[in-house]
């Protein structure tokens, strides 16, 4: 590509941006470049004052500098080093420190001298906190300032700790954390009520005073931000638009996290395309909604006046265009997400053989198949298909210690009533109120305690697949064992995960497989049971005949849809159904009113998915299809 085409294609970005095939990648360049200075800088006789940062982006960066200690002998002696920031108040021993963090990831790996490890001091008073500020500025200055910066990006834009409101001239200094942020921190300390409420920060002038700024940003669940970071106005709303004005910074992201950015996600704004299939389809719906008219309704200027002449003239005439896309939206929706029997399948997105579908629902979380699939969860057992559902993990991190003790206190009430002795359950019941009155942010429950907590989301799972007519033998709870291992170790293996799963998929036989497909954060549950289900498909495939047949469709969650472009199975539901789904959702108690993990979201789980799915029906309603109280959304993965 010239490079005016690229100045072209890239003229809403006002931030250099590097965009590289995957993270991995991407951490290894900025490895490397680390290495480079830290070498001249070496070789002239200079120290290297490098600002770290902390959390699950530079995580592959520490590992591969490391590499590059053990392997390649890159020396750490003369190089210093000023973390970002730290929580306040923070212990430098308790697991959420970035002390820790910096250890366990770096600094114990290599040859760093120990005095030249400057990290900000959670353990101070307030009344001490504006004086070491101070020094800590001061203490940068003197060593000529910082030669390179890594920073991440939160979702708040945050860098650093400088939420929304910090000055462009700010310096170190105590912060309070958005609520935003602490919610995104919340898994770290097992609640969002222990996340600490502040932090010491360096400033945005702080960081702006660095020679070379990096900023990293991995997966879709930082897509919209980096958007608003780098094509945005400058705004004390999102601090990392002051990066902006900085001629010393780039933005080293992956494919994912820059799938928001205009090239990407709009090309035909900003450069001739290849118009395949797919993207015609994202296209004419983009400019349908762009301009709030029904698909069948866009005329030649609409297409000339957005951007998408090319389009018209390679493809058109544009009613042609709209047609095509108005049948493929009309085909994808259907009632029998089984496939309807004895009807023609050429045009619907199911087979209509076999006409009795054997199906199973992964679902990671015991709440997911009825919070995201519900309405179709029903709609396949009534349609006389043999629905399995698989719980993948227990879940017992989602559970309050209050509902443990609730549990217990009924159990041992019960035993009593039956003239049973009640003397084990009341010892481990005085256990386990003395255990949770002192346990730590994020401390593990015992074996036992969270194994209370996984009967309490079993039974509630149980009712909830039964109400939506899955048979008890078809009920399956996996507890995949990554599950537990995860919560004490992050190099987790998950052969007995995979293995696990295919002995179940080689029980059922499924024409069908339905399984999560949240992919916006690469560590989380959802993404992880995927792959595990995919590795399982692939390995069997190989061996097993009826794998050639079997349909693998992904579903979302209670937090975001699939866009209409993607979605190639639309599966409308009645007002009645919606409500079936809703008492469906309801047998998970403990999920209901405020759940240990809410996400970004304050509504209840019920409301969630009824509010996603009512806004699928009406988007498809204002692209001039039918209207309908709700539709769920599937998208078929090819393995």
């Amino acid at each position: 590509m010239s490079r005016l085409n690229f100045l072209e294609e890239t003229r809403f970005e006002k931030i250099p941006v590097n965009v590289f095939a995957t993270q991995a990648d991407a951490s290894v360049h900025i490895a490397k470049r680390i290495a480079t200075l830290i070498r001249k800088k070496e070789k002239d006789g200079l120290k290297t004052v490098l600002g770290l940062a902390t959390g699950a982006s530079p995580i592959l960066i520490y590992k591969e500098l490391v590499r590059l200690h053990k392997e390649e002998g890159l020396s750490f002696k003369n190089v210093i080093t000023f973390n970002l920031d730290e929580y306040y108040p923070m212990n430098p021993d308790s697991l959420q420190s970035y002390v820790k963090f910096m250890d366990m990831n770096l600094f114990n790996h290599i040859d760093i001298l120990r005095e030249n490890i400057n990290v900000p001091d959670g353990t101070l008073s307030e009344d001490e906190i504006q004086a070491y500020c101070i020094a800590y500025e001061k203490k940068i200055a003197e060593n000529g300032g910082l030669d390179f910066q890594l920073l991440g990006i939160g979702r708040t834009g945050h860098i650093g700790f400088n939420e929304p409101g910090s000055a462009p001239n700010s310096g170190t200094r105590l912060v309070t954390l958005n609520d935003l942020t602490k919610r995104d921190a919340s898994k770290d300390f097992g609640s969002k009520q222990n996340v600490p409420t502040k932090a010491i920060t360096m400033g945005v002038g702080t960081i702006f005073n660095a020679k070379e700024i990096v900023l990293v940003a991995w997966n879709e669940k930082k897509a919209d931000i980096l958007k608003a970071a780098v094509e945005g106005e400058i705004s004390s709303d999102v601090p990392a638009t002051y990066l902006q004005l900085s001629n010393n910074v780039e933005f080293i992201i992956d494919q994912d996290a820059a799938s928001q950015l205009t090239r990407f996600d709009k090309p035909w704004l900003v450069k001739d395309c290849d118009w395949n299939p797919q993207l015609i389809k994202k296209a004419v719906i983009w400019l349908a909604e762009h301009l709030q008219k029904p698909v069948l309704k866009l005329t030649e200027d609409d297409y000339n006046n957005n951007g998408m002449a090319q389009l018209a003239t390679e493809k058109g005439p544009v009613y042609n265009i709209n047609i095509s896309i108005f049948n493929q939206l009309q085909h994808a929706i259907t009632g029998w997400p089984g496939g309807k029997p004895n009807a023609d399948d050429s045009q619907r997105p199911e087979r209509a053989k076999p006409e009795i579908k054997n199906s199973i629902v992964f679902s990671p979380h015991p709440d997911d198949d009825v919070i995201s699939m519900g309405g179709t969860f029903i709609r396949l057992a009534d349609q006389g298909h043999n629905v399995h559902v698989a719980y993948q993990t227990s879940g017992n991190t989602a559970i309050w210690d209050d509902d443990v003790l609730r549990y217990l206190e009924f159990y041992i009430d019960l035993t009593k009533s039956q003239g049973t002795d009640a003397t084990t359950l009341e010892k481990a019941y005085t256990e386990t109120r003395e255990f949770f009155a002192n346990k730590a942010p994020n401390q593990a429950d015992t074996k036992e305690i969270q194994n209370i907590k996984g009967l309490i989301r079993k039974g509630e799972a149980v009712a909830g697949a039964r109400f939506s007519g899955v048979k008890d033998e078809n009920i399956h709870f996996q507890n995949l064992p990554f599950y537990d291992r995860a919560k004490y170790d992050k190099n987790v293996s998950y052969e007995d995960d995979i293995i696990e799963t295919m002995e179940l998929l080689k029980k059922v036989k499924p024409q069908q497989v339905f399984a999560a497909g949240d992919f916006a954060d690469p560590h989380g549950t959802h993404k992880v049971c995927f792959n595990i289900i995919h590795e399982a498909l692939k390995r069997l495939k190989a061996t097993e005949d009826w794998v050639a047949d079997c349909w693998l469709w992904l579903y979302r969650g209670a937090w975001h849809e699939f866009e209409i472009h993607e979605i190639e199975m639309a599966v409308p539901l009645s007002p009645q159904e919606v409500i079936r789904k809703r008492h469906a959702i309801f047998k998970h108690q403990s999920q209901k009113d405020i759940p240990v993990f809410p996400g970004d979201d304050a509504r209840e789980f019920w409301v969630r998915a009824e509010e996603r799915t009512s806004e699928t029906a009406f988007r498809y309603n204002k692209l001039g299809l039918a209207e309908y109280e709700a539709i769920e959304a599937f998208v078929r993965f090819k393995y």
